[in-house]
Parts: C-alpha cells; sequence; structure tokens
C-alpha cells in the first residue's frame, strides 16, 4: 500500500490537523471525508497535533465513521506525546509523556505570567485560555472554543505568538515551548515534539524515515510542524485545508 508523490513512493501520509485537514477546532469538511476514505485504502495515514484525542475525536473520527480501513489511521494527539491507534474494536493508548505536577505548575505560572506581562491576556475569550492536557501544556490566547474568524484575526503575522513563545522558552529550559496553532503557544517535555511522535511511529511500524510523506502548515521557523521537516521527512507546507484538499486530490487521480 503506497501512494506517489513527486517521484517516489510512500507508505505513510501523515498530517497537522488544524488548518491543515480542517478549521481550526473544526470537523472536517464532506469533501475532506471522502479524500481520507479513500486515502486510507491506499495507504497508511497518521494525524499529529496539537490538540487532546477528545478533538481529534470530534474533528475526525466522528466524520469519517466506522470504515474498514480505519486500522490504516494513527492519532498522535498533543504533539506526539500521545500515541492512540485501533485495536480489537477500539481505541487504545500505546504512550503518553506525560508532565510533573511541577513542570505543569512552573509552566502555568509562566504562560499567565508572560502573558499578562506582555498584553497578551484576553478578557473576551471563548472556553479557557490555559489547558493542561496532560502531555501538554497549551495556551490559547482566545480561549479553546474560539470562532476561526477570531482567532485569525488575532495574531495575523504570529508575532504575538513568538513574543510570548520566546518568554516562555528562557524561563521553561529545561521543557520544549513552540507556537502552536493560530493562537496557541504548546509546552512539553524536552525534545518531546512532533519530531519525536513520528520517530516513534516509524519505530513501532517499522518505517524509515522515506517512506513517510507530511503535510502542515506551521512549517516555518519555530513552528509545531517544523520538527518533522528537520528531522529529514519529506515534508509539504500547505495554505489552509483546501490547499491540502488540492494536493491530495492531485495525490489519488482525481
Amino acid at each position: 500500500m503506497t501512494v506517489t508523490f513527486g517521484d517516489r513512493d510512500y507508505s505513510l501520509v501523515m498530517f497537522d490537523l488544524d488548518d491543515t485537514l480542517a478549521p481550526s477546532k473544526s470537523p472536517l469538511d464532506d469533501a475532506m471525508v471522502d479524500v481520507l476514505r479513500r486515502l486510507l485504502q491506499r495507504s497508511l495515514v497518521a494525524i499529529i497535533s496539537g490538540g487532546r484525542y477528545e478533538q481529534f475525536r470530534t474533528q475526525v473520527l466522528e466524520r469519517i465513521g466506522g470504515i474498514d480501513e480505519v486500522a490504516n489511521l494513527h492519532l498522535m494527539p498533543t504533539c506526539g506525546t500521545q500515541y492512540v491507534r485501533y485495536t480489537d474494536g477500539r481505541w487504545e493508548t500505546v504512550y503518553a509523556e506525560d508532565l510533573t505536577d511541577d513542570q505543569k505548575h512552573r509552566t502555568l505560572t509562566t504562560l499567565e505570567t508572560g502573558a499578562n506581562e506582555l498584553g497578551l491576556w484576553e478578557t473576551q475569550t471563548w472556553g479557557p485560555i490555559l489547558e493542561d492536557r496532560g502531555s501538554q501544556i497549551t495556551y490559547s490566547a482566545l480561549g479553546q472554543s474560539a470562532p476561526v474568524d477570531a482567532k485569525k484575526s488575532w495574531d495575523p503575522d504570529g508575532a504575538k505568538k513568538e513574543a510570548l513563545r520566546a518568554y516562555a522558552a528562557q524561563r521553561l529550559p529545561d521543557l520544549e515551548v513552540r507556537s502552536g496553532g493560530s493562537t496557541s503557544v504548546d509546552v512539553t517535555r524536552k525534545g518531546i515534539d512532533k519530531a519525536y511522535g513520528a520517530g516513534k511511529l516509524m519505530e513501532i511500524l517499522d518505517l524509515g524515515i522515506d517512506d513517510i510523506l507530511f503535510f502542515g502548515d506551521r512549517l516555518d521557523e519555530g513552528g509545531n510542524d517544523r520538527p518533522v521537516q528537520d528531522l529529514g521527512i519529506t515534508s509539504v507546507a500547505v495554505g489552509d485545508w483546501r490547499d491540502t484538499l488540492g494536493r491530495l486530490s492531485v495525490i489519488l487521480g482525481d
């Protein structure tokens, strides 16, 4: 089972989720559901993103349904700090690189202090600004459930996120601090990022770097998709989910 991109065949196609397969925190579009179902008939598929498993379930699993090829789908929540797969009729967690209580406390304090000092602690929000995802702490400037349009307009050039990321990284040198989605900053254990998740998946599935094709919207320096590219995996930068949809349609021969 392979798909062809350029002049090479790939056994696994890996994706970021928000703004790569779907609008931020939103379910897959009907057209993307159709393409993913067909892709799962042709190759293994992995989704690696900053959200919790519950977010994957809402955005992806409830949309694609109980297709026969679901065993070909591999989920890596919280930037690859967790790995969930379908085994014996259920989704099971294979590993979770959880933060310690001390790491969580220091991270939450640093992010809140930094956001206030930098003038980034918003008062009009949709849900919690800070979230403990077990293996990852996430700062979402407008809250976890903010509408897509509000998130797009909050930090169009990424300067606000970068300011907070740099602030937190300086004060949390023992942890990994990366710019996440359109309004978020993610903190995980040191060295535990999307490259770590991709490496673990390759080990578990007995794949090599040349077997994987990756699509992400944050391949810029400091972006949370960049570690996958830096690992040497063929990576495709996309503008949004519609861009991904068009490229996948070409791969599938539409």
